[in-house]
């Protein structure tokens, strides 16, 4: 029986901080970043804008993430 936090294949880590650049907007309104291809949804980022991220929950496919101050 496997772990769902355990068997994660994303390349970040809930509670971990990265610095990203925004490529898109979801449909939501939320930023898209990508770290090694694997989508993070940040609210409140404008495309092309270069933040810190500390992400909040990570999934299969994609990670939720906040900007840092």
């Amino acid at each position: 029986m496997f772990n769902n936090n355990q068997e994660s294949t994303a390349p970040v880590a809930a509670g971990e901080t990265y610095e990203v650049t925004i490529q898109d907007i979801a449909k939501e309104g939320d930023g898209i970043a990508r770290i090694e291809g694997f989508v993070i949804f940040v609210p409140q980022a404008e495309v092309g804008e270069t933040v810190n991220i500390k992400i909040t929950k990570v999934l299969r496919k994609f990670a939720f993430a906040e900007k840092e101050e």
